[in-house]
């Protein structure tokens, strides 16, 4: 009987969820660029944290082409350094870059094919209009080898990824 009571609850629930499509939408939107991403509510990942933009110790411009290439595609920080990462659509074509473990980055790539409207707000991530740049302030506090990806349907698998190396 409790199954039966639930199936009310079930639908309202699917039917306020299919109302908002918008929350999860990629769309053309610049989303990343609007409201500033702080390091107010960071929360740890295994690649590190968001970053204060008040304390970048380094800018680094990456240029995303339709060629499903990012230029540089190899970069090397050092552990605890607050990076700016500049991210300019050279492209025709909506790019992204979100940062992550490769593990992370497969999962999410998964999760796009199922769900190519899906937006992010997150401080790791940037979605990046033709002709137009985003930023994401990150601190590297552990040390390892990370990546950038556009997780864009297709994009990832085409190659679309980057490394991070962070060194002590």
């Amino acid at each position: 009987m409790q199954g039966i009571t639930s199936w009310p609850v079930v639908l309202a629930f699917v039917s306020a969820f299919s109302l908002t499509p918008a929350a999860f939408g990629h769309g053309d939107s610049d989303h990343a660029t609007k409201g500033a991403k702080t390091a107010l509510n960071a929360e740890q990942t295994p690649f590190g944290i968001a970053g204060d933009p008040r304390k970048v110790a380094r800018t680094i411009d990456i240029d995303a082409h339709d060629t499903f290439r990012y230029s540089p595609d190899q970069l090397k920080v050092k552990r605890g350094d607050t990076i700016r990462f500049v991210m300019h659509n050279k492209g025709n074509i909506v790019h992204e870059i979100v940062l992550g473990t490769m593990a992370d980055l497969k999962e999410h790539a998964e999760l796009m094919k199922k769900f190519p409207d899906m937006e992010h707000e997150e401080a790791h991530m940037a979605h990046v209009g033709p002709g137009k740049s985003a930023d994401i302030v990150w601190r590297f506090n552990r040390p390892g080898t990370f990546y950038f990806a556009c997780l864009i349907a297709g994009h990832f698998e085409a190659g679309m990824v980057g490394t991070v190396v962070v060194v002590q």
